[in-house]
């Protein structure tokens, strides 16, 4: 707030100021001959200008005084619980700085409360832990503050806290645990916590530029993403504090696996399946449902850790662990305690031919462990827990582990997740995209979102400018790629100005081949002249450069990682394409916002993105989770997949448990005894995927990751929405737990003449469909 202006006091005119005076006649003589006598004589030393500062007499105030105080203002009025730590430190800072007048006088009612309402500000939490840093640089702000035990300038003190977090470019861990507040809503003015308490609706109706809803879009890239790890002992997630690096030491490969498998158990355990019922059943559990309902109800499945099963020979168990091939060649299961062969001859899938198993996956097996004759049961050549287990373990059924939606992740109640976070449990507190957590801003994001996204007519399905346009494997040195992006272009130019769609997002691989590999046939110069053709392309189309935000997602023969893998698959996550081969395009962006009419309200630039792969869009905060990934899955699967010789009979149930099974998937239309041959391999890809809660769940040889990067490979919680790009796959749309995923294809498609396909996916609803246009 401008301070009102003060009228400057009349001056004198120039001819009845005082002569100046001469330089032999100054009082202040110069210090040294060779010295000139300053300009402006040097006035005298004036105490009373200098402000006072008003003087206190420091006590020691016990913490246990200050508590009853402390409870009223931290817990009863601001919902915050102190430590002991943190109630020190409160006490030694009110009784330095408010002396003996912190309780008669109201001083320390005071600073408490400011010191409250910056923590608030910060969105620290609700436990306030005197061992961090936040509460020490709050008292360190307010000290400079305090005048005779006073706070002055306290308004100023609430816009310094309420920024702190959004410039801040370390994150303390609790925060992370907690919820961090995103950088994009720091407001100047907030004086309270914009994730816990309040976001006020009509102060943002004045920011034009939040009308926007691409204002809320980020992406965020795999290498900026947090990295995340699960804390078996504290049962939550905690922040890695270690510089991440390409070339790590080889115990962070290990911690790949541990982490891989602890989130998977954990989400296991909260499955109603796998918990323990308060009356016993006299029933082995088994994989397979039985037939009568509470029966299924009273059972549960019980994991058996691998080195527990020495000594006991001929019982059932269920294993869960890491499907791997042995250094003799023989198929192995691995866990946190040991290793032991696997047996899967007459093991049946459950359910039957629903999801693909290999190498590198973690499954649930249940079966028989049967010792072997010469080693009797001890750990062979290791002598010690964490090596492989003598015999073999039979297993009779084998099967994903069961996905969780994201609600019940997050803890969300309501209709599809949309309510507020339950008493329940859940990851709610976690931000682990960096823009928020649920429970700071999801419920005020889902509010913004119903404001700023235009919802469509019921005569104009799929108009509106909520609106995601995915085109997968955009091979320009293909001719007729060209000619489909201007027919799927000119398709959203047409539209109305106000209807045009949020998102383009263009997925590699944007040349056929590693050209960047084969030396000869132009390298790096005909790699940027198709990009300098696609800049021409998109420079017809102003109006959607205007509008709209261009994500470009590289594929394995995109540069640079390209020129050393030979078109062979690159470890994930990949870097994004370069900007020396993107120039044209991001001038191409710049011209047409530069035509764009200056006066437009409420609406930002159109801008071009270029992200790594796999990448995330966030929208609205934690609303809205987009996946995007490049990859031939796939095919990689039907190439290195377990074959079962034994099949199940048609006339039995083989369903884990509800959980379990595909739900809010597609059924067949009413007749159908058998789904489409398209529609069961995606559903079939998709239910891999999602169960194993990881993007590359193969072995490390067949498709490499960086190790320290791994993070950005989980699928969990899982996304609102995911675009698993696979040109090996047919296109489709199809919904599992919650989760939508899509498969645009190849945006020519093949065997097709004259055929554009892409996926539009609808941000209200939550659904995509795929198009087709003849071009």
């Amino acid at each position: 707030m401008s301070r009102p202006h003060q009228p400057e006091k009349p001056r004198a005119a120039p001819i009845f100021n005082p002569p100046p005076t001469p330089a032999h006649q100054n009082p202040i003589p110069s210090s040294s001959p060779a010295f000139a006598t300053p300009a402006h004589p040097i006035r005298p030393f004036n105490a009373a200008s200098v402000p006072t500062r008003g003087s206190i007499l420091p006590i020691l105030l016990p913490p246990a005084t200050l508590r009853p105080l402390a409870f009223r203002t931290f817990t009863k009025k601001y919902s915050l619980t102190l430590t002991s730590s943190a109630l020190q430190d409160l006490a030694t800072f009110v009784g330095r700085h408010c002396g003996t007048g912190w309780r008669e006088e109201g001083l320390a009612e005071r600073v408490l409360e400011e010191v409250a309402r910056s923590w608030k500000n910060r969105n620290g939490g609700v436990i306030v832990d005197g061992d961090g840093d936040s509460l020490k640089e709050i008292l360190k702000s307010l000290e400079g503050s305090m005048n005779g035990g006073r706070i002055v300038a306290s308004r100023e003190l609430s816009r310094k806290n309420s920024l702190v977090l959004g410039s801040s470019q370390e994150v303390d861990v609790s925060h992370t645990r907690l919820g961090l507040r995103p950088q994009v809503l720091g407001r100047e003015d907030s004086e309270s916590s914009l994730g816990v308490s309040t976001l006020d609706m009509e102060d943002e109706e004045e920011d034009e530029s939040l009308r926007s809803p691409r204002k809320w879009l980020k992406v965020i890239d795999a290498f900026e993403q947090p990295r995340l790890v699960y804390n078996v002992g504290k049962k939550h997630f905690d922040i890695e504090t270690s510089k991440p690096s390409l070339l790590p030491q080889q115990s962070h490969k290990t911690q790949v696996f541990r982490n891989r498998y602890n989130l998977i158990y954990q989400r296991l355990l909260r499955n109603e399946s796998f918990q323990t019922p308060t009356f016993g059943t006299s029933k082995v559990p088994s994989l397979i449902r039985q037939s009568s309902s509470f029966m299924t109800t009273q059972q549960s499945y019980k994991i058996t850790p691998i080195a527990n099963l020495l000594g006991r020979s001929g019982s059932n168990h269920m294993l869960l662990g890491l499907l791997t091939i042995s250094p003799s060649g023989t198929l192995a299961i691995n866990d946190l305690t040991g290793s032991i062969a696997l047996d899967l001859t007459h093991a049946k899938p459950i359910p039957e031919d629903s999801a693909w198993f290999t190498p590198g996956m973690i499954v649930l097996v249940d079966g028989t462990y049967e010792e072997d004759d010469n080693s009797t049961g001890t750990l062979g050549g290791t002598g010690g827990v964490g090596g492989t287990i003598g015999g073999k373990f039979i297993g009779f059924f084998i099967g994903g582990p069961p996905c969780e939606r994201r609600a019940v992740t997050l803890g969300v109640g309501g209709t599809n997740g949309e309510g507020d976070v339950t008493a329940g449990g859940g990851f709610g507190w976690v931000d682990f995209l960096g823009v928020g957590s649920e429970r700071a801003v999801g419920s005020k994001m889902r509010k913004l979102e119903q404001r700023w996204i235009k919802h469509p007519a019921r005569d104009e399905e799929g108009a509106g400018n909520g609106r995601i346009i995915v085109l997968g494997e955009v091979n320009l040195d293909q001719p007729h790629t060209l000619q489909a992006l201007k027919k799927l272009l000119g398709i959203y130019a047409s539209e109305p100005e106000e209807d045009t769609p949020m998102t383009f997002v263009f997925m590699g691989n944007f040349v056929q081949h590693a050209i960047m590999a084969r030396g000869g046939s132009g390298g790096s110069i005909e790699y940027k002249e198709y990009f300098d053709a696609l800049a021409s392309t998109l420079s017809d189309y102003p109006t959607l450069l205007q509008a709209a935000t261009f994500v470009f997602v590289p594929g394995d023969n995109d540069g640079w990682t390209s020129s050393f893998s030979a078109g062979a698959v690159t470890p994930l996550p990949r870097k994004g394409i370069p900007e020396m081969f993107t120039s044209r395009i991001k001038r191409a962006f710049a011209a047409a916002n530069a035509e764009a009419e200056k006066e437009r309200r409420g609406k930002t630039d159109g801008e071009a993105v270029w992200t790594s792969n796999p990448a995330r869009l966030s929208l609205f905060g934690p609303t809205h989770e987009i996946v995007l990934f490049r990859d031939n899955m796939s095919g990689r699967l039907r190439r290195s997949a377990i074959k079962f010789s034994s099949k199940l009979e048609k006339d039995e149930d083989m369903g884990m448990s509800p959980v379990a099974e595909p739900s809010n998937v597609p059924e067949p239309t009413p007749g159908d005894e058998t789904l489409s041959s398209d529609l069961h391999a995606a559903r079939k890809l998709v239910k891999t995927i999602l169960d194993q809660g990881y993007l590359s769940p193969f072995g490390m040889a067949i498709r490499p990751v960086l190790w320290d990067y791994t993070c950005s490979l989980q699928v969990y919680p899982l996304p609102t929405a995911m675009v698993l790009c696979d040109t090996e796959a047919p296109a489709f749309c199809v919904t599992y737990e919650g989760c939508h995923v899509m498969n645009p294809g190849s945006v020519v498609a093949p065997g097709r003449r004259g055929v554009a396909k892409w996926v539009e996916y609808n941000i209200r609803h939550k659904v995509g469909k795929v198009r087709e246009a003849l071009f």
